[in-house]
């Protein structure tokens, strides 16, 4: 099966990094043109720059704009008015013990994760349906499914993602326009790494332990038994984005390596 996105826009949020780089990658190889998103002016020229340099004659657009604010969210689309695949990666994470969760701490995660997604659809996803295509996913996380107690307000987030994605693909149904979720497990991001750094400094230990001891403790059912790969995720990424996924809509897929113990 080859995918071919020749023709095809792409928004990818939060694409400097980790998940959404990798998406971001995965499409301009399939021949889409990327826009690579991030907050910082720095951030995203480096991004787009090793875009370019690793898929040579790619035609990739430089986006800044923090779309966890509704002023960003403005911003973006007016840069760029229309695309054919809008990607919901921008994301943000802290664990933190429940009591210690401030309103503003449930407000920035909320406002990151899914009004940023909300915002973007509101008004992408009608002109996708006047085009009589388009493809929008929402990243979200095994963490929808199984709330994690190190980060409450986090795992809220994700499951509202999947509420609205759902609530989109019922909403437009039978307009060439798919609305899918993708549920990665604990995953080599940037920001993983950064967590399990700042962990194994703390305890002392080498980083390869803290995965393996974070993964035993924390995802005891995964049953690849180690993170997967920001790779890993945007192979089921790009292929939701693809002419051949047209019959899959309204769907939560899993890229968890088995963390989720559900058959469906």
């Amino acid at each position: 099966m080859r995918i071919d996105l020749t023709g095809r826009r792409a928004l990818v949020t939060g694409s400097t990094a980790g998940i959404g780089y990798a998406i971001a990658h995965g499409l301009a190889e399939a021949g889409a043109a990327v826009v690579v998103n991030g907050r910082t002016e720095a951030r995203v020229a480096e991004a787009a720059e090793r875009l370019r340099a690793d898929i040579p004659g790619s035609d990739v657009t430089e986006a800044v704009a923090d779309v966890g604010t509704a002023d960003g969210a403005a911003a973006l689309v007016a840069l760029v008015p229309d695309v054919d695949v809008l990607i919901n990666n921008a994301g943000v994470f802290q664990p933190k013990p429940f009591v210690d969760i401030t309103d503003e701490d449930w407000q920035i995660v909320f406002d990151v994760n899914v009004m940023s997604g909300v915002r973007l659809s509101r008004h992408y996803v009608p002109r996708m349906v006047d085009a009589g295509w388009g493809r929008v996913v929402f990243i979200s996380s095994e963490s929808a499914l199984h709330i994690p107690a190190e980060m409450i307000q986090y795992g809220m987030s994700k499951t509202a993602q999947l509420a609205v994605a759902r609530g989109l693909a019922e909403t437009y149904p039978a307009t060439g326009v798919t609305v899918n979720s993708v549920l990665p497990g604990p995953t080599r991001s940037e920001g993983v790494g950064q967590m399990l750094s700042s962990m194994a400094e703390q305890q002392g230990k080498a980083q390869e332990d803290v995965e393996r001891d974070f993964i035993a403790e924390n995802r005891p059912t995964s049953l690849l038994r180690r993170l997967t790969t920001p790779e890993e995720v945007a192979n089921m990424v790009v292929y939701v984005c693809s002419p051949q996924a047209s019959a899959t809509t309204g769907a939560a897929l899993r890229v968890d390596g088995g963390v989720v113990r559900a058959i469906p």
